[in-house]
């Protein structure tokens, strides 16, 4: 919830906005670093929670909502996409420290273009400006997935697992 109220309280205004082009969703942190183990079920549920929350504080008409359970429908494909040889682990989580540059960065690009495309294209309503659909997709996608990455570098734990 605290990736929420800071998305509410802080991070929502204009001063966060790139060109009036890149948003900074950081409320899908608190999505996308849920546990790997976690039940799709309850995948659903906290991705439509967490996006008629935003939805509600918005008054987007259901968009934030739409993009996250989009993104938590397909999260587990993904995950099973980017599956280690060795497998996951049952205690394994999303964190840079355990997966590595490479993976997390693969994880975050994927997941996160695949919300805003659904968030903008949505929230446009059709495709009749293609140019600008496809700007705000890409920065805000770059903006949003680099502010993970900081996030998780700052303040996940750097413990590694043993394989």
């Amino acid at each position: 919830m605290l990736y929420i109220a800071l998305y509410v309280l802080l991070i929502s205004g204009t001063d966060f906005v790139l060109f009036n082009l890149g948003w900074c969703f950081i409320y899908l942190g608190f999505l996308l670093f849920l546990p790997i183990a976690t039940p799709i079920v309850v995948q659903l549920l906290i991705g439509f929670l967490t996006g008629i929350t935003m939805d509600l504080f918005f008054d987007t008409g259901g968009v934030h909502a739409a993009a996250a359970v989009l993104l938590m429908y397909l999260r587990p494909w993904v995950l099973r996409l980017l599956t280690p040889r060795d497998g996951y682990d049952a205690q394994d989580a999303v964190n840079i420290h355990q997966m590595g540059w490479q993976w997390m960065v693969v994880y975050l690009a994927m997941l996160t273009a695949i919300h805003h495309t659904a968030f903008f294209l949505l929230e446009l309503g059709s495709i009749q400006v293609p140019g600008i659909a496809l700007a705000k997709i890409v920065i805000s996608t770059l903006y949003t997935g680099l502010t993970l990455l900081i996030i998780q570098l700052v303040f996940f734990p750097t413990r590694r697992r043993s394989r």
